[in-house]
């Protein structure tokens, strides 16, 4: 059975940093894409990071840029570096894989295969 499982949310003041990572079991996704995305109550599931199965291209959404690193490794795990958070970051962050696919964007929820369930990250003001 594949399973993404996260962790690392939680309550952080604002212009704090939280790390979330996401572990991948069930096979080996080495050859995945994987994404960060996040969904805040009332609002649409949004890209947040990607990376490549090599782990040499990255994306971002322009919200993310210069306080968001996402990076992976051996492990199968995938991780997620917020800095300077916002209250407006308050969301459920999910991490996704898919294999990848030039015919679309990784920024589309339907570039992605496998999700998992959320981590629940709250900053206050």
């Amino acid at each position: 059975q594949v399973q993404l499982v996260e962790s690392g949310g939680g309550l952080v003041q604002a212009g704090g940093s939280l790390r979330l990572s996401c572990v991948a079991s069930g096979r080996t996704f080495n050859s995945y894409d994987m994404g960060w995305f996040r969904q805040a109550p009332g609002k649409a599931r949004e890209f947040a990071a990607a990376i490549s199965w090599s782990g040499v291209d990255t994306y971002y959404a322009d919200s993310a840029k210069g306080r968001f690193t996402i990076s992976r490794d051996v492990r199968n795990a995938v991780d997620l570096q917020m800095n300077s958070l916002k209250p407006e970051d308050t969301a459920v962050y999910s991490c996704a894989a898919g294999p990848v696919n030039y015919r679309m964007g990784r920024t589309d929820t339907n570039y992605y295969h496998y999700w998992g369930q959320g981590t629940q990250v709250t900053v206050s003001s």
